[in-house]
C-alpha cells in the first residue's frame, strides 16, 4: 500500500509541475491577416503616441516675442503719415488738372459750343468775302474792307497777296469777287479761333473785251475775337 500511494503522490506533483510551466510559457505569435489594428495591442496607445500633447492655457513662445515687438504708432506719427499722404494726393490733382488744360482736345471747343461756332462761322465767311473782293471803281470800299475786318499781320498779309490787282485794277478795269462756299472751325478756345477757308474767285475785266475767268482757293484764317466782333488775324495760303 505505501509503494502506491508514493506512486500516487509523484504523478500528482509531476502534473503539478507540467501544469505551472505551461502557465510561465508564453503562447506563440498568430499572424495578422487583415489592415486592422493589433487585438493584442491597446487601441488607446497609438492614439495617445501620435497627437502631441497640448497646454489649454499657453501661447506659443513666437507669438508673444512678436507681440512684445510691435511698436505703438503714437498719434503725432499718425498725424505725419496723414499730412504726408494728403500732400502727394494734393500734388497729384495739382499735376493732372494743369494736363488737362494744357490738352488741346479739352480746349477746343468748336465741337461742344455750337453758338460761338456759328457766330465766328458767319462773321469770317463775311470778312472773307469783303477783304479778297476788290472794284477798280470802288477802292476805298476794299480799303474800308481792311479797317474793319484785319487785324495784327493779317493786314500787311492781304496787302501783299492784293497788291497785284490793284495795280492791274484800273488799266484792266478789272472787278474781282471771291464767294466762301465752305468754311470749318478747326480750333475754337475763348476768344481765339481757326478756320479752314473754301473760296469760289471770279476775275472780271471789263476794258476793251470782257474776259471772266474763274478760280477755286483754300486758305485757313486766324481769327480773335475783339469788342464782340470777329476779326482775322493771319492768312495761311499754304504756300512757302
Amino acid at each position: 500500500m505505501s509503494t502506491t500511494r508514493h506512486l500516487v503522490n509523484r504523478q500528482r506533483r509531476l502534473a503539478t509541475v507540467a501544469a505551472a510551466e505551461r502557465a510561465v510559457t508564453p503562447a506563440p505569435a498568430r499572424p495578422r491577416t487583415g489592415g486592422g489594428p493589433d487585438p493584442e495591442k491597446p487601441a488607446d496607445t497609438a492614439k495617445e503616441s501620435s497627437e502631441p500633447e497640448e497646454d489649454g492655457g499657453s501661447e506659443p513662445d513666437g507669438e508673444k516675442i512678436t507681440a512684445r515687438r510691435l511698436p505703438r504708432l503714437s498719434l503725432p506719427v499718425i498725424l505725419c503719415v496723414l499730412t504726408v499722404l494728403l500732400g502727394s494726393f494734393a500734388a497729384w490733382a495739382f499735376t493732372s488738372a494743369a494736363s488737362l488744360r494744357d490738352d488741346p482736345s479739352r480746349q477746343n471747343t468748336a465741337l461742344t459750343d455750337i453758338s460761338r461756332t456759328s457766330e465766328v462761322k458767319g462773321q469770317i465767311t463775311e470778312a472773307v468775302g469783303a477783304v479778297f473782293s476788290y472794284d477798280y471803281a470802288s477802292p476805298t470800299k476794299a480799303e474800308t474792307a481792311v479797317t474793319r475786318y484785319l487785324t495784327g499781320k493779317a493786314v500787311q498779309q492781304h496787302a501783299d497777296m492784293l497788291a497785284e490787282v490793284r495795280a492791274q485794277a484800273p488799266k484792266q478795269k478789272l472787278v474781282l469777287t471771291t464767294t466762301v462756299t465752305d468754311s470749318g472751325v478747326e480750333m475754337l478756345d475763348g476768344d481765339r479761333a481757326r478756320l479752314l477757308i473754301y473760296a469760289d474767285q471770279r476775275n472780271t475785266r471789263t476794258g476793251k473785251s470782257e474776259e471772266t475767268t474763274y478760280a477755286a482757293a483754300m486758305f485757313s484764317v486766324d481769327a480773335v475775337r475783339k469788342g464782340g466782333t470777329w476779326r482775322i488775324s493771319s492768312i495761311d495760303t499754304f504756300t512757302r
